[in-house]
């Protein structure tokens, strides 16, 4: 085992009274909860691109983070990063890591140089995954971040980078296939456009339509059962995301035929950033049979960008495990934390802080949600509240026994709608923070 972080041993759960720093105060990972343990609900996992490839820089200043894994070769670095990748993994008990293809190993000085880099780090992976029972939650490719990649990928006006965007998907998902990766995150980093006066939108999302439909059979061809997910992310860094939201992600799906072979990926900062809650994108995701995985974190409500914090607001976390538990739990996927320790954090530790602050945010989650289940008095109020839809004209009109006449004749003859109840939201937040 290597030592990038020195003086750290595995955490431990140690309860809620300790004050112990580096020790979990929640998540106990074999506690059951709803029949299940807290490990097999929340499937944690570690984003190898913010905890071994982000310094922390931003439009100000450089980076700042102590990363004692870099060296002057990028192949070393990228060995390197493997071994801390699983030191952190295995000492914070986390037992899944994601990746972009660019964050395991350099991009050489052509296609062909860059995939046997990817290759040579991917047989690495693969030996420390066997060493330490750490797997691959999910893979992906970075087309967004070259020059290459300005106009778009799957949309760019420039069939050569649409051709090499296809090339970087397809050898991505064979990695994440020998990896035995559990599935294939989708992500339209520029994906949309600037200004329409340049721009055929038609064009463009038949474009990413038949990108997707290439690696659909691509998965086919290699045999990979893998779960392939779009992540929805709006405005940044393109003004007009096609993947803005997780509603303009599933039409975009239905409207091609790719209903069948896709799951959302839904991320807390990007939910935000398009105008929604978090919860809301996870149940728009759950109630039309798409919730497949999720990026753990949250924003700023003060910034307009994708800040990538680590999530620790217990309503947050709580409503979000009410809407993961009510689709039934995670059937593929888990909870990814695509976070960043803020620039001020400077110290290797400090990547432990804040893995062990998400984690125990959403064990307490998890819990509170269990406990709001088993109590029953939301999922009572609710049911009274749509009590007019179980019996009478209700029940007559979600079976489809009316028609419009039909409507018309009976409000004719009552004359008035019955009195509406309150919906007594107050009340309901103060339930909710009863169990916070």
């Amino acid at each position: 085992m290597t030592d990038y972080f020195p003086g750290i041993d595995t955490i431990a759960y140690e309860g809620p009274t300790t004050d112990n720093a580096l020790a979990f105060r929640h998540y106990n990972a074999d506690e059951l909860v709803e029949g299940k343990s807290m490990r097999e609900h929340l499937r944690f996992a570690a984003a190898y691109w913010h905890c071994f490839c982000n310094g922390c820089a931003d439009q100000f200043g450089g980076p700042t983070r102590t990363m004692p894994w870099e060296d002057a070769d990028p192949m070393q670095t990228a060995r390197n990063k493997v071994d801390a990748n699983f030191e952190l993994c295995t000492k914070l008990g986390i037992e899944y890591y994601c990746f972009h293809d660019t964050d395991v190993a350099p991009e050489g000085e052509t296609l062909a140089e860059s995939f046997a880099n990817f290759d040579e780090i991917a047989a690495y992976l693969k030996a420390k995954q066997d060493e330490t029972g750490v797997k691959l939650l999910w893979g992906t490719a970075n087309c967004f971040s070259h020059p290459r990649f300005v106009h778009g990928a799957g949309t760019s006006c420039n069939a050569d980078a649409f051709a090499y965007a296809a090339a970087k998907i397809a050898k991505a998902i064979e990695v994440t296939h020998a990896l035995g990766g559990e599935g294939y995150v989708f992500w339209g980093g520029r994906e949309g456009y600037k200004t329409l006066l340049n721009t055929d939108m038609g064009r463009e999302l038949d474009h990413l339509a038949a990108l997707l439909k290439m690696a659909v059979e691509h998965k086919k061809k290699i045999g990979f059962t893998g779960q392939f997910y779009i992540e929805p992310k709006p405005k940044e860094p393109t003004k007009h995301q096609y993947d803005s939201d997780a509603a303009a992600c599933f039409a975009f799906l239905q409207k091609y035929g790719l209903e069948n072979d896709f799951k959302m990926n839904i991320e807390a900062n990007h939910a935000t950033l398009a105008g929604h809650d978090f919860q809301h994108e996870l149940e728009f995701s759950a109630i039309n049979g798409i919730l497949g995985s999720v990026d753990a974190n949250r924003g700023d409500l003060m910034l307009g960008w994708d800040t990538d914090q680590f999530p620790t607001d217990i309503r947050e976390t709580t409503l979000a495990m009410l809407s993961i538990l009510g689709a039934g739990g995670f059937t593929t996927g888990g909870l990814n934390f695509d976070a960043h320790v803020a620039r001020e954090s400077i110290d290797p530790v400090d990547l432990f802080h804040a893995h062990i602050g998400a984690m125990d945010a959403f064990a307490r989650g998890l819990k509170n949600a269990a406990a709001i289940r088993a109590g029953g008095k939301l999922d009572a109020f609710k049911k009274e509240r749509y009590g007019s839809w179980d019996t009478g004209i209700g029940a007559q009109i979600e079976a489809g026994q009316l028609d419009m006449d039909a409507l018309k004749a009976y409000m004719l003859d009552k004359g008035e709608v019955d009195a509406n109840a309150s919906g007594r939201v107050e009340m309901l937040e103060n339930l909710l923070n009863d169990y916070i």
